[in-house]
């Protein structure tokens, strides 16, 4: 049987990461992670509330060249014995990014092997592949993190088509900006998921934006469904920033802004409601997309993922209408390599590869 060593690295934003992955056969996924490292800079960037570029992509050069021989020597591989390089060309920080292509770069071309460029997002999706290699196709699949909420159609394996995005701030980054508001340390999702337990998540009515309309600004194109016209586009699109506000308003209203005056109870309800808020919308318009597109599934990946009350109401509510629902596991949702790598093999059996006149993008397209 004939098999594939690929070592994968990731370096998008403010994680350093690396895994070495082996795929057995080609006739069906079989991809087995044999180790997958991550050096994360969450305290770095706590102090500032938020990631600061430039002390990322300097973190990442200190970081990555342990973190690539901690991978190989977990998963008892040899440089000699991988068999590609795959890499996140983006999107992402560009100074972070340019750590990776570049080492990646230097490595596949020192041992004379394919460089394999991968698309962040493209590696959360085919995360749900290394935790469900039978997921029913077609899916609707929904990305959404800190820097990018977006809803992709997959037809088949391997073809990723969008169909959704957001139009202002992306889900995660609605978490972080809240938690900001009301005192809370950086990284606001998992803090804001951990106070909600305690809280009454109907305590406070906050609104959602609805899309109703196509965006008036360029975007990059997204499919219809059979027998929606054009008119549609833009519909299954979200929108968070009114909700950043309306909790903003909430707290000026309440105490003039001061978050140090409201009590934990009271501290609990906001971050329930709010969460809640959060999750019905970005569950509304997947649930409906998955019924425009007559999906078979629908995968939800993403740092946002692992949020407790989205995976419980998401899997909740697929059972209700009959659809299943699949998601990665917490080590998956969040940056990883090993994400990176399934994608890289599945690029790589395609015969997708790059020179090494490789370079990063910010904003590079899917």
């Amino acid at each position: 049987m004939s098999k594939t060593n690929i070592l994968a690295i990731e370096t998008s934003c403010d994680e350093t990461a690396a895994a070495v992955a082996v795929e057995r056969g080609s006739d069906r996924i079989s991809w087995e992670i044999l180790s997958s490292v991550i050096a994360s800079q969450v305290e770095i960037h706590r102090e500032w509330g938020g990631v600061v570029p430039e002390l990322a992509s300097r973190q990442h050069l200190r970081d990555i060249c342990g973190v690539v021989e901690r991978a190989l020597q977990e998963s008892s591989t040899e440089l000699g014995q991988l068999d590609a390089v795959a890499v996140t060309q983006g999107p992402g920080l560009v100074g972070s990014l340019l750590v990776g292509v570049s080492f990646a770069k230097a490595l596949a071309g020192a041992l004379a092997r394919p460089l394999v460029p991968v698309h962040h997002l493209v590696g959360h999706i085919e995360s749900l592949f290394l935790c469900h290699p039978d997921l029913p196709l077609p899916a609707v699949v929904l990305v959404v993190s800190g820097g990018h909420t977006s809803l992709y159609y997959l037809p088949q394996a391997g073809t990723y088509r969008l169909v959704g995005r957001t139009r202002d701030d992306a889900a995660g980054e609605a978490f972080d900006k809240v938690a900001k508001l009301l005192g809370l340390p950086y990284p606001g999702g998992p803090v804001i998921d951990r106070i909600s337990k305690e809280g009454d998540e109907q305590a406070i009515k906050f609104p959602v934006a609805r899309i109703t309309h196509a965006d008036r600004s360029a975007a990059p194109p997204t499919v219809l469904p059979p027998g929606l016209s054009s008119n549609h586009a833009g519909r299954m699109d979200f929108s968070f920033s009114g909700l950043k506000t309306a909790v903003a308003r909430y707290l000026y209203r309440r105490n003039n802004g001061d978050s140090n005056s409201i009590s934990q109870n009271e501290l609990a309800d906001i971050c329930a409601s709010f969460q809640r808020a959060v999750v019905d919308a970005l569950l509304d318009r997947a649930f409906e997309t998955s019924r425009r597109f007559n999906a078979c599934s629908l995968g939800i990946a993403g740092g946002v993922s692992a949020n407790s009350r989205l995976r419980e109401l998401a899997i909740d509510r697929g059972r209700q209408e009959g659809l299943p629902v699949v998601l990665p596991t917490l080590h998956l949702s969040t940056d990883n390599a090993a994400m990176i790598a399934a994608a890289g093999l599945r690029r790589l059996r395609a015969g997708v590869t790059a020179g090494l006149d490789l370079n990063a993008e910010a904003s590079l397209a899917l």
